[in-house]
């Protein structure tokens, strides 16, 4: 059995309405988002910061179902401050294919659309 590294949930223009140094790591997220992309909390995310170019990976912990709410706390602060864009994409490690479950979001975190997967080298128009 060869496993292998997949895409499994990402939140696309996410925006970080709070940054918090002074609290021990993490990122909440709306749980609507999460139940959305299926991402569990607890679960490991990526974090890509798309004003700034920084990356980084912590822990989701669930902030209140409908708040809009994307908040990094502690040392992820210095990557990634209130307003910022962010792609929050989670993986696993499997043998077979899995569809990613992928959302866009609106400036208040709601979601406006669920994206198909394409492998494609050529970026797609998103509207």
């Amino acid at each position: 059995m060869r496993l292998v590294e997949r895409l499994k949930s990402k939140i696309h223009m996410a925006r970080v309405t709070e940054a918090r140094l002074d609290y021990i790591g993490s990122i909440a997220i709306d749980e609507e988002l999460l139940d959305a992309v299926g991402i569990e909390p607890g679960e490991m995310v990526h974090v890509w910061v798309m004003d700034n170019g920084e990356r980084f990976q912590t822990y989701v912990v669930p902030a209140p179902p409908g708040s809009g709410e994307i908040a990094v706390y502690g040392a992820a602060a210095h990557r990634a401050q209130k307003g910022h864009r962010l792609i929050i994409a989670a993986t696993c490690w499997t043998d077979e294919w899995i569809e990613p479950r992928m959302v866009l979001v609106n400036e208040k975190n709601q979601i406006v659309q669920y994206l198909p997967f394409q492998a494609q080298a050529i970026p797609v128009e998103l509207s």
